[in-house]
This record gives C-alpha cells, sequence and structure tokens, in this order.
C-alpha cells in the first residue's frame, strides 16, 4: 500500500452509503491517548518527541491493528501529500502543519487511522459511511486494547484518561457526523438548529474541523462532554438521540422547499449540473456549492442517473491535493480550475437527463 493509492477511491467517510446517507455523509469515533510516565507533547523536548514518535511507530506496526497499515512520516512527507491526508481526513489540519517529530498510521480500507504526536501521543479513529457509531466505536475498541498490550496509558482513578485538553479528560472519546444540511440554510434554520446542538452540548464546526467553513453545506457535529459518562453511554445517546434530531429538522426541510418551491428547486437542480457538465473552468468553492446541489437533488429524487457516491467522488477527488496527486503534476491558478473542470466533465458527462421519479 502507497499514499498514492488513496486518490484511486474516495475512502470510507465518502463512500456514499450506510443509514441515513441522504444526510449523514459519515461517522467516526475517536480516542485520544497519553503514555502513562511520559509527559505531553506541549513539556516535550524535541528529543522527547522523536523518541516518543519512533516506539509509537514500532508498536503500532507491531500491534496488528489493522490486515495492513500504511505509515507515513508527516516530517519527510511533501506539503502536498499532508494536504492530501487532510483532504481525507485522516490528519487534521494542525497534525499537517506542526513541525516537530510526527506521523500517521493508516488502515488499507481507511476506516481507521492514528495520529502519532497530534496534540496527544495518540489520536486514534475510525470512520464509517452513513450512521454506523456502534460498528465505528466497536472497532475503535478493539484497536485500543491490541495498543494497551503493548502500552501503558496515563489514566487517573477519579479522572479517567489524561489528555492535554482537559475537555477531553474522562473516555477522551468523541464521537462526531458529516452531515450535509442544505435545505436547512436555504430556509433559514441553520442557526437555530446551531443553537439547539449548544442547548444540547453538541460542538458544531466545518467540514474540516475546528475553524474550518461549511463547505458544500456539510458540517461536522461532535459530542462535547467526556467525563463522567462511559463511552458506550456516549454512543447511544449521541448516536441514538441527538443526531437523529438533526436528520429530522434537515428532512422535514427538504420537505417544506418541496411542497412550496417544486419547480424552482428543480430548475435550480438542473442548472447546476448543466454547469457542471459544460463548464471549462471550476474554481474549488464553486464546485462545491453546485455538487452539494446536486446531491440535494438526488437525495430529493429530482436528479436522476448519478448516485451520491459518483458526487461524492467527485467532490473529494476535486479538491486541490487530490486534483494534483491524480494529474501527477502541481497546478495553480487557471490551471488548476481548467483540470477541475475537465474532471468534473468526464465525471458527469452521461446519465441524470431529470427527475428520479415525479
Amino acid at each position: 500500500m502507497k499514499l498514492a493509492d488513496l486518490t484511486r477511491r474516495a475512502g470510507e467517510w465518502l463512500r456514499g452509503c450506510g443509514p441515513m446517507e441522504d444526510v449523514v455523509i459519515s461517522c467516526r469515533a475517536r480516542l485520544a491517548r497519553n503514555l502513562a510516565g511520559e509527559p505531553f507533547l506541549s513539556r516535550c523536548s524535541p528529543q522527547r518527541r522523536s523518541e516518543i514518535e519512533a516506539r509509537l511507530r514500532r508498536e503500532i506496526t507491531a500491534a496488528g491493528v489493522a490486515a495492513t497499515v500504511l505509515y507515513v512520516d508527516l516530517v519527510s512527507a511533501s506539503g502536498l501529500d499532508r494536504r492530501l491526508l487532510v483532504e481525507r481526513h485522516l490528519i487534521s489540519r494542525e497534525h499537517a502543519d506542526s513541525d516537530h517529530p510526527r506521523g500517521v498510521a493508516i488502515s488499507s480500507d481507511e476506516t481507521a487511522s492514528i495520529m502519532v504526536n497530534e496534540e496527544d501521543h495518540l489520536r486514534i479513529q475510525v470512520f464509517r459511511s452513513g450512521l454506523r457509531l456502534p460498528e465505528a466505536a466497536e472497532q475503535l475498541s478493539a484497536i485500543e486494547e491490541k495498543l494497551e498490550d503493548r502500552l501503558d496509558f496515563a489514566f487517573h482513578s477519579r479522572y479517567g484518561y489524561l489528555t492535554a485538553c482537559p475537555t477531553n479528560v474522562g473516555t477522551a472519546l468523541r464521537v462526531s457526523v458529516m452531515l450535509h444540511l442544505p435545505a436547512l440554510k436555504m430556509t433559514g434554520q441553520l442557526e437555530k438548529a446551531i443553537r439547539a446542538a449548544k442547548d444540547m452540548r453538541l460542538e458544531v464546526r466545518g467540514l474540516y474541523g475546528e475553524g474550518s467553513e461549511a463547505l458544500g453545506d456539510f458540517f461536522q457535529v461532535s459530542n462535547q462532554t467526556t467525563l463522567g459518562v462511559d463511552e458506550r453511554q456516549i454512543v447511544e445517546e449521541f448516536g441514538g438521540e441527538l443526531v437523529p434530531k438533526f436528520i429530522e429538522y434537515e428532512r422535514a426541510a427538504r420537505s417544506a422547499l418541496l411542497a412550496k418551491q417544486a419547480s424552482a428547486l428543480e430548475d435550480k437542480f438542473q442548472r447546476g449540473l448543466a454547469i457542471l457538465r459544460s463548464a471549462r473552468l471550476m474554481g474549488s468553492q464553486e464546485a462545491t456549492y453546485l455538487l452539494s446541489l446536486v446531491r440535494l437533488g438526488i437525495a430529493t429524487g429530482k436528479i436522476g442517473g448519478v448516485d451520491i457516491k459518483t458526487v461524492n467522488e467527485v467532490f473529494l477527488l476535486t479538491q486541490p491535493a487530490h486534483l494534483q496527486k491524480l494529474l501527477k503534476k502541481e497546478l495553480s491558478g487557471v490551471s488548476r480550475a481548467e483540470a477541475r473542470a475537465s474532471y468534473i466533465r468526464s465525471r458527469l458527462a452521461t446519465g441524470a437527463e431529470g427527475p428520479a421519479h415525479g
């Protein structure tokens, strides 16, 4: 397995399948862990950080956390490769931009990645397409157990697992979903939904996490509380009670739009698809906006002949780093916009001539 192999597919978080796929792009379960007896990274010398990274690389490789694991040394990786990993959600932007010894281990199916020396010594994360949090949590637990057989993690009898950020102390489990919420935005209800999320002690972020924009009406929603609750309770409450509320809000907004503006909406969807199929230049933000429209058109039955999986793949593979990796050369300005438009035309050239039904 090589890093270049990742550009041949969309990856687990954008496979376009799984429960509630019309609204839920993917879900993620993530654990933060630190080595017992070692200082947090913010208190480590450069030499100690290097020693921790080398040790964790050896132990992850030996632990058999997946059938095949690719380990990427992020210090020696190119800037383009690091951006590629961010676009695939396998590492955080902070992990990509840091300058100390660090790396990431990635399972061959991309359901799991383990960031080494991010904010904590280890950030273990597991992905599933659609709303399948219990499956993600089960795989996460299995990976943690394999690592815990070889490593001692920092743990306090009262506070639980100790982390660099106090908000993660306790189980140090963060669960999140990536949601597509275009109808809430169109109907002006998005801010209301975000306020409701805060009341439910949820955090709402953009596509690439903290500080990022909500490109393509994609939002990350995650839990805030990790202290005083066990892992099973977090997964059950978040995935079984809280996330369904967002799905209900978005689907209700879609139904309301279709009831009042069916013709106008269909026109908007088809115009968006027509632009994607014909444009010779296409910026990243414009492509994301139009693909979001088309995705909603497919989900509401107003566009046929194109599936959500294809739209998801086009969205990912036309992100700047992916596009350049696909073409095996660095591009800038007009050249990138031209290449993006060409790739989109090739993927959306046939089908989708009209509504799937009614």
